[in-house]
């Protein structure tokens, strides 16, 4: 393999040279002093330039390394978090609060009638919808722990860490308030004439061996609750039930 540093060991070899003549006794030359100094030169610009070279490298890799992040961990429609940065966040807050004896609180969220919504106003108006959905959901939060992540379609969680079901059941009370208040039309909605959100909760001091799924599962349950009796309300149910 060519050694690339070749001309760099050009230089250095005839100034070690040089030194050496000079320690001897030898006359000094200018011309070959000059050159040497010459290339030394020119070898600092070009270092110097390398440099530059690098570090912007190093910051557009790091620019796309974030960029990447963004398409890991957030849902590209409405930026807020996704179904997999959720599932893996909730993982590591049951285990971190198992630990500590700590309490959860889990939420589902469906957009009442929301195909309705899309075969009256269109998908891209359905996207417009979706993505204020997702605002007021995640406005509705009080505390840097606590978040909303879109778990498919016109599904949302939201996952309170050490909430307990009264702090729980006044979340979801200004959830419905704050999408009701938003207005946003819905005239095929059964149950108002603008877009509300059904919702479905469990809480539970958090033990080792719980899982994920299960506080998925529960507040799946009492989401259906939520439709069957009527939606644009909360139902929430014990994890044990």
């Amino acid at each position: 393999m060519d050694d690339i540093f070749s001309d760099e060991q050009i230089i250095l070899d005839n100034a070690v040279l040089y030194s050496s003549e000079l320690k001897s006794g030898a006359a000094v030359e200018k011309n070959r002093y000059d050159e040497i100094v010459k290339e030394y030169g020119r070898l600092l610009k070009q270092l110097r330039r390398v440099t530059k070279l690098s570090d912007r490298a190093s910051g557009n890799l790091n620019t796309s390394k974030h960029d990447l992040l963004d398409k890991v961990h957030f849902d590209a429609l409405t930026g807020i978090y996704n179904r997999r940065f959720m599932e893996d966040s909730l993982k590591r807050i049951i285990k971190s609060l198992a630990r500590s004896g700590g309490i959860l609180s889990l939420m589902m969220i469906d957009i009442d009638y929301f195909k309705k919504y899309n075969d009256t106003y269109g998908h891209s108006d359905g996207d417009v919808c979706l993505k204020a959905v997702a605002e007021t959901l995640k406005g509705s939060l009080f505390r840097a722990d606590d978040f909303v992540a879109r778990y498919g379609g016109e599904e949302f969680s939201v996952v309170l860490p050490d909430t307990d079901e009264s702090g729980a059941r006044m979340i979801a009370e200004k959830i419905l308030e704050n999408v009701r208040t938003r207005s946003i039309p819905h005239e095929k909605n059964e149950v108002a004439g603008h877009v509300t959100v059904s919702i479905g909760i469990t809480t539970s001091d958090v033990e080792h061996g719980h899982s994920w799924g299960e506080y998925i599962k529960q507040a799946d349950k009492a989401l259906y609750q939520s439709k069957q009796n009527g939606r644009n309300r909360y139902t929430f149910i014990n994890f044990e039930e």
